[in-house]
């Protein structure tokens, strides 16, 4: 299950089928061409993108990989792929300049683990082990456990299991951010549906100002309406 935003509207997605071994080192080179172009553009680094129920969250997952070959059978080969991956784009711009993103707790496009603590733990355990500028590990928010999410395993239970950086995003208001920060479970918070809603966010957050309302309607609308009309703080 899942749905794809085609630009108009909201559309279910087609059944996948499973890669065969021999696709698999295509796709990880797509990934070395994404960064490599980012490279070119003038980026200052990238981020692989482990979450919210794309590929590599699919092979990583219990819930979606029922493979039975070296990328399915158990959990290190569930996670393979993933760090196939980080190595390839670390030979692009090195480790420094390479984060990661994972959503442990996430439900969107019909994710699911029997053991997220387990399956995330050992794969920030195995990134610990390259160096990576940072990992993002999303929170479960109460949007996610509407949806069917259970709150229990994100960042904060899974500290321990990263050494580097640790980002954290998911909600937080500008008090939740200090707290995680202060209880040494976030290095940094980042923020999504603020940023379109606040083009001053860093300002309002500094200044304990309040926040404009963000209107969802144009959250997938093309136009300026919903990107450039929200009023900075006076």
């Amino acid at each position: 299950k899942g749905q794809l935003w085609t630009g108009t509207e909201m559309a279910d997605y087609v059944v996948p089928r499973a890669l065969q071994l021999e696709e698999i080192p295509g796709i990880v080179a797509e990934y070395v061409k994404g960064a490599r172009l980012a490279k070119e553009a003038g980026f200052d680094g990238v981020e692989i993108h482990n979450a919210n129920g794309y590929l590599l969250d699919q092979f990583l997952r219990s819930g979606t990989n029922t493979r039975e070959d070296g990328y399915g059978n158990s959990l290190a080969a569930r996670a393979r792929l993933t760090l196939e991956v980080a190595n390839a784009v670390i030979s692009i711009w090195g480790s420094d300049r390479v984060g990661i993103r994972l959503s442990p707790g996430g439900v969107f496009n019909d994710m699911s683990d029997a053991n997220p603590a387990e399956t995330f733990g050992y794969l920030l355990r195995e990134l610990s082990k390259l160096e990576l500028a940072y990992a993002h590990v999303t929170r479960v928010t109460a949007q996610d456990i509407a949806h069917g999410a259970k709150d229990g395993v994100g960042p904060k239970e899974l500290r321990k299991d990263f050494k580097g950086v640790l980002i954290t995003a998911g909600g937080f208001d500008r008090a939740q951010a200090e707290q995680a920060i202060a209880e040494g479970w976030a290095d940094a918070i980042a923020y999504g549906v603020p940023f379109l809603s606040n083009p001053d966010l860093p300002h309002r957050l500094q200044e304990n100002l309040a926040l404009n309302t963000p209107d969802e309607s144009t959250f997938y609308a093309s136009g300026a309406k919903g990107y450039t009309d929200y009023p900075a703080a006076k």
